[in-house]
């Protein structure tokens, strides 16, 4: 690692403890004097401890996001809460249906359905198990928690790296509505809304909904429509029962769907073999194009997603405890067709399915009232069925591709050669009639047994210990349907010419490697089946220790020590094989495929540890909060897409070290600022055989690709009255990130710097309708969320360009 960067950082880390010591030492100094205005001091309220509880007196590092924030920012779903959470980080990868979520750089859960998140998504206490249920435009909110580190002990699997809790309003016994109407360029078209009303004394309703469109940013060069549209609706409605002050029924019902063409892709390198496609008479665009938003695919994507739920959550309070119970459904429906060559030739195109039902019930059992030991005890209990597939088809021109290719080799003819040599018809190999198509099915049962106690030692010192029992089991069956002939040969054992292997001819072995680097998509060995187990149970035990300590009623200081876990991760996409340690047995057994590859089924589970002592202020005109962190993961599952399939495989060990830190200043009335940051310093401390640039390479002490050692955000807004009491504000928010490289197999020169500035304006007027103007990105800043090599393109790269400029203006009503 660059010794400067590290005296940089270590010198941020040295800066900021010195400034968490010297508020905690300012604010002692403070303690006698009496609070101004102590009541006028806003009091947020968070449930990470799975009750309401102050974010001052929560010992945990969280942020906080408010729906005045989220509506004043024009974040338009949880892939824009980055530019407000600079711990978060959120990308976009191939279709709507995939979004990767990461916390202080931990974080997985890619195009490949099997790869559950390590960062935890719930929705009004109701987990999101996968990407595609959870990028739905916001519903109608109250806040958004991001919980740093992991929340295993509370919220069960997979929450080893974080939590993101998004909370929404209950329904109201009071009138109350609102309509909002929006423009922006691209033809940008949003209209959404809501409406809440009591029915009864003890029964009231909601109702709400929108829908969002907009024309592609990306320009289609050979004439088909633009790319990354926006083309989604969503309603979602809502019950609350009251039958006595005791209980309490919310009845959740919501559904959404996504018609999309996404995602844009760029040529970022154009290796070799861009000279055959332009040969064939096809566009590839140079990548000294890059950010042009041109797109030379030969046929429109195509990208749907259909997500639903229900779910019904009970309060009852008894004299002492209450009791929660949150019981939920839900189904996400995603189909997808995909040009994977990313040039205009009719190479290969992909399209596939995934079906997904969850079924989840909590229940919880929690103290209430003041007393010395505050108690939890709770289950979860987790259903889900995945089923998946896709299909890989061979295009018209692949033939002729490769031919080319063969040709610019000094092997002209090879494929006919081979083809006579192998009895096989001319054009048997890469027909366009050619595919690969794979299904996968996942049934997972897990469930947690949870508890957590609060032991209030005085009135200043709260010890909080969190036990947590998770088991999780996973069967998987596997199939595959393969027609391309070439891939299937074992050129080192058949055929024979003469009865002597092809392979020993002195004229025709150099043929044999060459051959050898075309079968790039050999057949997948099916589950279960005579040697290989399709099955994984696992269970851990995780804990948190929580140490509270209020200086003064405004100043607290916590430590944490607290585990972490996440099970196995089966890989449900077509390079999904065996490991190398089964060789022996599947052949003995006489299973193994000709050509059989050997890699990993899955990758086995991942265990997290996390150290941190930090500072929660507050005061009159803001408030400051910093944790310093020693968060490790072993075993970190680590994804990796080589250009036709996903490599799944465990870390040996990575860890980050580093601070976060929170803050808001309100200069007048008029006048307030935010300011907040995440400083890291990762690294693999052992990954040995991980998929790099020219394949396997050990990356043990080198620093992870995309998780940025620096992120900051920064906020300024400014609140003024105009003509006839209307309340207006002005409001730009700031996104800095770091450089990093892109991907582990990418070359260092792909990399990513965010410097992102959004801004927005509105005038609020006393007869309930608003004005809003927005931007977002406003200097147009340039840069690549993810990057990756193209199948059958070697030495090539292609990426995903960030959205240009956006911008636009909305009117609303509210009553």
């Amino acid at each position: 690692m660059n010794n400067k960067s590290t005296c940089f950082k270590h010198s941020l880390l040295a800066f900021a403890i010195m400034g968490v010591i010297s508020s905690a030492a300012n604010a002692e100094e403070a303690k006698p004097k009496p609070q101004k205005n102590a009541d006028d001091i806003e009091r947020i309220v968070v449930t990470a401890s799975k009750r309401a509880k102050g974010l001052q007196e929560s010992p945990v590092a969280i942020t906080v996001v408010s729906s005045k924030a989220i509506e004043q920012a024009k974040v338009m779903d949880i892939t824009d809460l980055q530019t407000l959470v600079p711990t978060l980080r959120v990308t976009p990868l191939q279709r709507s249906t995939n979004t990767n979520f990461s916390i202080r750089g931990f974080g997985n859960g890619t195009n490949n359905t099997g790869i559950e998140p390590s960062v935890g998504v719930f929705i009004d206490g109701v987990y999101r198990s996968r990407a595609a249920s959870q990028i739905g435009d916001l519903p109608r909110l109250q806040q958004i928690e991001v919980l740093s580190g992991p929340q295993s002990t509370l919220f069960g699997k997979n929450a080893s790296a974080g939590v993101i809790s998004v909370t929404t309003r209950e329904p109201a016994y009071y009138q109350e509505g609102k309509i909002e109407v929006g423009v922006g360029n691209f033809n940008q078209k949003e209209i959404k809304g809501y409406y809440t009303n009591g029915i009864t004394d003890n029964l009231a309703f909601s109702v709400s909904g929108g829908v969002n469109t907009r024309d592609g940013f990306t320009e289609s060069v050979v004439g088909l429509d633009d790319i990354n549209d926006r083309d989604r609706w969503n309603i979602r409605g809502q019950a609350l029962y009251e039958p006595t002050e005791d209980v309490k029924l919310r009845l959740i019902a919501d559904y959404s769907k996504i018609e999309e063409a996404c995602c844009s892709v760029e040529n970022s390198i154009n290796g070799p073999t861009t000279a055959a496609v332009r040969a064939l008479g096809g566009i590839d665009l140079d990548e000294t194009g890059s950010f042009a938003y041109q797109s030379t695919l030969n046929s429109d994507p195509d990208n749907n997603v259909k997500d639903s739920g229900v779910s019904l959550q009970l309060d009852v309070d008894f004299d002492g405890y209450s009791f929660t119970s949150i019981s939920a459904l839900r189904t996400n429906d995603s189909d997808f067709m995909n040009d994977v060559d990313y040039t205009s030739l009719d190479i290969l195109n992909e399209g596939g399915y995934t079906d997904i039902e969850t079924i989840t019930q909590e229940f919880r059992l929690t103290s209430t009232g003041d007393r010395q030991l505050e108690w939890m005890f709770g289950a979860f209990v987790f259903h889900e069925e995945v089923t998946t597939g896709d299909t890989l088809y061979y295009g018209n021109d692949v033939r002729n591709y490769f031919d080319v290719l063969m040709a610019a080799g000094g092997a002209p003819g090879l494929l006919a050669g081979v083809e006579g040599v192998y009895g096989f018809d001319p054009g048997t190999f890469f027909s366009g009639d050619s595919a690969v198509s794979s299904q996968f099915e996942q049934e997972n049962d897990a469930y947690s047994i949870f508890a957590s106690f609060d032991y209030h030692i005085n009135d200043d010192f709260t010890a909080i210990f969190g036990v947590s029992y998770t088991n999780d089991q996973k069967e998987i069956n596997i199939s595959q349907q393969h027609s391309d002939v070439l891939s299937a040969l074992d050129l080192a054992t058949v055929p024979t010419l003469y009865g002597v292997p092809i392979g020993s001819i002195p004229q025709l072995a150099p043929a044999v490697p060459v051959i050898e680097s075309l079968q790039f998509l050999p057949p997948m060995l099916g589950l279960p089946n005579a040697v290989e187990n399709n099955k994984s149970d696992d269970s851990k035990t995780t804990w948190s220790l929580r140490l509270s300590y209020e200086i003064t009623d405004n100043v607290n200081i916590f430590a944490t020590a607290a585990t972490g876990f996440k099970a196995t991760s089966w890989n449900l996409s077509r390079y999904s094989s065996p490991f190398a340690s089964d060789q022996s047995a599947l052949e003995t057994a006489g299973i193994a495929l000709p050509n059989q590859v050997y890699g990993g089924r899955y990758a086995s589970p991942e265990e997290a540890m996390v150290y941190e002592l930090g500072i929660k202020t507050q005061f009159e005109h803001g408030s400051f909060s910093a944790t310093i962190f020693d968060q490790t993961i072993e075993g970190f599952q680590s994804s990796i897409f080589i250009g036709t399939g996903y490599v799944l495989a465990n870390a040996g060990k990575q860890s980050t070290q580093g601070l976060e830190f929170d803050s808001n200043y309100n200069l007048t009335e008029d006048w307030s600022f935010t300011l907040a940051g995440t400083f890291l310093d990762p690294v693999y401390d052992s990954f040995v055989g991980a998929s790099g640039l020219d394949g396997p390479v050990d990356l043990s002490g080198e620093k992870p690709a995309g998780i940025h050692e620096v992120s900051i955000t920064a906020g300024i807004v400014y609140n003024f009255e105009v003509f006839n009491g209307a309340d207006g504000y002005i409001r730009t928010d700031y996104l800095f990130e770091s450089d990093t490289k892109l991907a582990e197999n990418t070359p260092e020169s792909l990399s990513r710097e965010v410097n992102t500035f959004n801004a927005s304006t509105g005038l609020a007027f006393d007869n309930g309708v608003s004005l809003q103007l927005w931007v977002r990105n406003l200097t147009n800043d340039e840069y690549l969320l993810s990057a990756f090599p193209p199948p059958i393109q070697a030495g090539s790269f292609n990426g995903y360009p960030n959205q240009p400029r956006t911008f636009g203006a909305n009117i609303s009503y509210q009553f």
